[in-house]
């Protein structure tokens, strides 16, 4: 009997940590209860809650039950309505009455709460006693593009992902002339490789090289400063007048490690595109220098998450490439 394939995730996050975390936790049935997806696009936060639910409800061994996730009988859906576009009481309750009964096909139930920060207050109140009290067998999704318009008390009681249509490319979103300096910046980071490879570390050289060091370091931090900033400036407008001063220096400081990290991310795939072109040349010593590389900016990306410095990790990352590259 043939399989039915479940439906995929966007090409952009597909294998990212947060689908991979989704993915075990539904293989070992250990999924919350009670999940926020959010990001800037709505209809991908769509396609990943349809995913969960097609995953949650339909068994890819069983064909002639198998339903599209937004048609199954155990799938039920909310959604801002009216000219005012708000989730009202009454539908909240009706959704509420539908995910409260036992399952029609499936062994759980599947409800997706789209635009949840369209919830009224009246609405989020009623919601939220059922997000404290969940049914039993039953997956609670909600997507926004404004978590923190939420009650404090259903994103308290949600597990959250982030998900961006950017998937790993850092600089998705951010003007055209600063992704320009950043490849740039890539660009002579390869090139600086190259010149300890090909053995130009003469004398008159070396100090130079050197000094490259620093120019990379200067680089990075400019462009994860204009990133950050472009970054901050459009997600602040989005954000409700009535957070505190905590509040939004920790969202300004979840944006500034993100893209730092997706920076890190990107400067491995240059490190190993530059193994691949020298090992796609006969060099076979740069395999062994590759592993040495990637581990050392493994060692200096962990080293961030104990507060030093993104400026001195990726010095300490550049000081020990040039000793790794060099030694051939």
């Amino acid at each position: 009997m043939p399989i039915v394939p479940h439906a995929p995730w966007p090409d952009a996050l597909a294998g990212t940590p947060a689908v991979s975390v989704i993915e075990r936790a539904i293989t070992r049935q250990r999924l919350a209860n009670s999940l926020l997806l959010h990001g800037e696009n709505l209809g991908t936060l769509a396609t990943i809650a349809h995913g969960i639910a097609d995953r949650l409800l339909n068994d890819p061994r069983n064909p002639s039950q198998y339903f599209a996730p937004k048609d199954h009988p155990d799938f039920f859906a909310l959604r801002p309505a009216g000219k005012s576009r708000q989730i009202l009481a009454e539908p909240t309750r009706n959704l509420i009455g539908q995910i409260q009964v036992s399952a029609r096909t499936s062994f759980r139930k599947v409800a997706v709460i789209y635009e949840a920060d369209r919830m009224n207050t009246a609405s989020a109140n009623i919601f939220l006693k059922t997000l404290e009290e969940p049914p039993a067998s039953t997956t609670i999704l909600l997507l926004t593009t404004r978590p923190y318009s939420l009650l404090p008390t259903i994103r308290s009681r949600c597990l959250h992902f982030r998900f961006t249509d950017s998937g790993n490319e850092a600089l998705a979103g951010c003007a055209e002339d600063l992704r320009a300096r950043w490849r740039d910046s890539l660009a002579f980071y390869r090139q600086w490789l190259g010149q300890i490879v090909d053995g130009t570390l003469e004398k008159h050289a070396v100090a130079n090289v050197v000094m490259s060091v620093y120019g990379i370091v200067t680089r990075f931090n400019a462009v994860l400063t204009a990133a950050a900033d472009q970054a901050w400036k459009a997600q602040k407008e989005k954000l409700p007048p009535d957070l505190d001063d905590d509040e939004v220096d920790a969202i300004q400081t979840g944006i500034t490690n993100g893209i730092r990290m997706k920076l890190f991310i990107e400067l491995e795939t240059a490190t190993r595109d530059f193994a691949q072109a020298r090992l796609d040349e006969g060099d076979a010593a740069a395999r062994r220098s590759l592993v040495a590389a990637i581990e050392q900016l493994e060692h200096c990306v962990g080293l961030l998450r104990l507060n030093l410095n993104e400026a001195v990790a990726l010095e300490n990352f550049l000081l020990s490439s040039l000793r790794i590259w060099s030694r051939r």
